[in-house]
């Protein structure tokens, strides 16, 4: 259902598309980078600010507020998990969801990680740094050469099972692996990966990098049977950046402890100079740190209630597989453009490079020129187009043929030489 502050911003029937101004000017397929914020949400961010100064952004009358935007964002964040909200704590990005509870994980000499090869480098570096200091052992869980598709996802987990078995060690405390991978958009399967990792003679910790899928595939219950998972609001879930959450488990309550504290990290301020050995919350809220910017709540909460009335997560996964599907099967017909993937693309990431002399890059800035916008990605070096419940057929077409024409041309000009 609908806030008031969404229904009361609109006299016609809500059309999510139609409330970005970033998609009325461009064909946009970034929404793994950042999703375009809705003019609801924007207006929900400026109405919270606005009631904090009225109220006074430090006086009594500010923090029930306060606490009732806090309570209200992770009650909807616990319904769309399906996790208790004591499990849930606040944050900033998915790099923080991630590192802040990781470095507190009782780790010492001798543990192994188990990190994929699909991993953000954002990630990858935190566990490199933590191995280097607590003297760990870095394994790789090799998933990049898995590209099988929307129709092999039983294919995927029985290969995912027996490349854990094959990579797992004996001192294996943490395995660390994206529920969607950022550059294959290959889905993982945590639900079965969580199961195997519990009869593990260490039961290794499992964290997932949650950014490319909350807000476009179901996340329940694979954020309840992770020990970390963590996700940002402003990929998408279309809601401003500066925002994000992470769920952990009881297990990581009762075991991790804080590495960057704050005075949110605190059960209670006073008495903070007695010898209290653990002075932190018992919830996740020991992971949060300090003064953060309350306007953000309402945006995303407006966002994600938008996103609802786009229909179930199902269905709207269901469409973005149909966009995604159309985009793939376009691009198989392009001679000299090789999709990444060898079946349609399970969620909504669609990497591709093409076979060409000319850069990524040079084919980033040639669609640009023509308001297509894709990403290059680094390491591989392929571009990845995105496909939400906001995209269009149109705009899909539109990239298909510019593709077309581009492979074309640079064919054309290579056989001058």
């Amino acid at each position: 259902m609908f806030s008031k502050e969404v229904l009361d911003s609109h006299k016609s029937p809500l059309n999510l598309r139609d409330l970005m101004a970033a998609l009325q000017n461009k064909a946009y397929f970034n929404y793994g980078g950042q999703g375009p914020l809705p003019q609801s949400s924007l207006k929900a961010i400026t109405k919270s600010w606005e009631k904090i100064q009225s109220l006074g952004p430090f006086t009594n009358n500010v923090w029930p507020y306060i606490a009732d935007e806090i309570e209200s964002t992770k009650i909807l964040l616990s319904k769309i998990c399906g996790v208790s909200k004591h499990r849930i704590a606040l944050t900033e990005n998915v790099t923080s969801g991630c590192v802040l509870p990781l470095w507190g994980l009782p780790l010492s000499k001798s543990h192994r990680i188990l990190i994929s090869d699909c991993e953000h480098p954002g990630v990858v570096a935190a566990c490199k740094e933590l191995a280097k200091r607590k003297d760990l052992s870095i394994d790789i869980l090799h998933v990049q050469h898995l590209r099988v598709g929307l129709n092999e996802a039983n294919r995927t987990t029985e290969f995912l099972l027996k490349e854990i078995d094959k990579s797992i060690h004996e001192k294996t405390k943490l395995v660390v692996l994206s529920h969607l991978l950022w550059n294959t958009g290959q889905i993982m399967p945590i639900e079965a990966i969580a199961n195997k990792l519990k009869v593990h003679s260490l039961k290794p910790f499992l964290l997932v990098d949650a950014a490319q899928s909350f807000g476009q595939i179901p996340v329940s219950p694979a954020a309840d049977l992770a020990d970390i998972y963590a996700f940002t609001g402003h990929k998408w879930a279309c809601g401003p950046e500066g925002l994000g959450a992470v769920v952990v488990s009881e297990r990581v309550l009762k075991e991790s402890t804080p590495t960057l504290i704050g005075w949110k990290s605190l059960e209670e301020e006073k008495g903070i100079y007695d010898d209290n050995l653990s002075p932190f919350h018992k919830d996740a809220r020991r992971f949060e740190i300090a003064t953060s910017c309350i306007p953000l709540l309402a945006g995303l909460r407006c966002s994600l209630e938008l996103l609802e009335a786009e229909g179930s997560e199902k269905d709207r996964l269901k469409k973005i597989q149909n966009f995604s599907k159309l985009l793939w099967c376009s691009l198989n017909e392009i001679e000299g453009v090789e999709t990444i993937l060898k079946g349609p693309p399970p969620a909504g990431l669609v990497s591709f490079t093409p076979k060409t002399s000319q850069s990524p890059t040079f084919i980033l800035r040639q669609l640009g020129r023509k308001n297509l916008f894709v990403r290059v990605l680094e390491d591989p070096p392929w571009l990845r187009a995105c496909l939400h419940v906001t995209s269009i057929e149109k705009e899909i077409m539109d990239l298909a043929i510019a593709l077309k024409e581009l492979m074309s041309s640079t064919k054309s000009n290579n056989s001058h030489f």
